[in-house]
């Protein structure tokens, strides 16, 4: 039996690290802390950014905290303005790679194109924690864990 390095064993044990959003004026975040809460009880590492943040700041966030996903809620109405600047913002910090979902109040009509926009998933109203849950240990692999060094 071979035994892994520490180092390789910590990279294989690494949680899934979750950025919960709140982009823009929106003033309302008790959905924002339920997701944040049932990540957080599924086993993932959370970090919540609090109210009122500006695409850079979210992005910014991302980068220091070295998330796998990221995900945004959002009640106001601007989603078509700020999930492309904060797909860009993500960008530009060489974050091509982290998953980017939505949730909140976002019509029907609006969800291809948030899509084409590269946001993986779009989770309104009577969505419930375990399809969040499933949905982000679906499509991510924790940032490091199976890359060379």
């Amino acid at each position: 039996m071979v035994a892994k390095s520490p180092q390789k064993q910590e990279q294989t044990e690494r949680k899934i690290r979750v950025l919960i959003a709140k982009p823009g004026l929106d003033g309302h975040d008790r959905g924002a802390k339920i997701i944040a809460r049932a990540l957080r009880d599924a086993g993932m590492e959370v970090i919540y950014t609090g109210l009122h943040q500006t695409p850079e700041m979210i992005a910014e966030a991302a980068l220091q905290e070295d998330v796998d996903a990221v995900g945004l809620s959002i009640l106001s109405g601007a989603h078509m303005a700020l999930f492309p600047r904060i797909i860009d913002e993500l960008g530009k910090r060489g974050l091509d790679d982290v998953l980017v979902y939505a949730g909140g109040i976002i019509p029907d009509n609006d969800i291809p194109a948030i899509k084409k926009m590269g946001i993986a998933g779009v989770f309104g109203p009577g969505t419930t924690m375990e399809e969040t849950v499933e949905f982000v240990r679906a499509h991510v692999t924790p940032r490091g864990v199976g890359e060379e060094e």
